[in-house]
């Protein structure tokens, strides 16, 4: 009779034990759905064509989008106007835009600058100024445009070569954290 009673006592704790087990393991499985999978986004410190002073790092807790792209790149071009109204609206992201003087044949800072300020329908673009391509290279940027898609963890999630419109770039930022 003693004996059956610690067979008793002991199903009973690995069934404790096992419930448990399973509840640690639900867990685990909702933090990891809860957080972005991908690398850091490397960090940057640029300035933008009217001289203010973007930092990634200032982001922290936020989704950015970025959009790499070139005054030379005609597909770029005609997607302006539609950056300047994703960048206009209220979004739960940040919109931000690189270009890289000197490098992959842009014109240099003044320049570009200058023929930037003559570009209509534009006034919410902020575009910063990577000079030597310096951050396209280290997000592997290799065609323009292309959009970078970061979490609010700082997380790279996403690069992306091509064009992609304003209704895609906000359903992405849907399934980001």
């Amino acid at each position: 009779m003693n004996h059956l009673k610690h067979l008793v006592i002991l199903f009973v704790a690995v069934l404790f034990l096992g419930a448990c087990s399973a509840d640690s393991k639900n867990t685990a499985t909702t933090t990891a759905a809860a957080s972005n999978e991908g690398i850091v986004a490397p960090s940057f410190n640029l300035v933008d064509v009217k001289g203010d002073s973007y930092n990634l790092a200032d982001y922290k807790g936020k989704k950015v989008y970025v959009k790499f792209w070139a005054s030379w790149c005609s597909i770029c071009l005609a997607g302006l106007e539609e950056l300047n109204t994703l960048a206009g609206e209220e979004q739960d992201f940040v919109v931000l835009s690189i270009v890289s003087p000197n490098f992959n044949n842009e014109k240099d800072s003044d320049a570009f600058i200058k023929w930037f300020n003559g570009v209509e329908n534009t006034s919410n673009i902020k575009v910063l100024l990577d000079e030597d391509g310096a951050i396209a290279k280290q997000y592997n940027v290799r065609a323009y445009p292309t959009s970078a898609y970061i979490g609010s963890d700082g997380k790279l999630i996403q690069s992306l070569p091509g064009h992609v419109g304003n209704p895609q770039i906000i359903e992405k930022f849907k399934s980001i954290q």
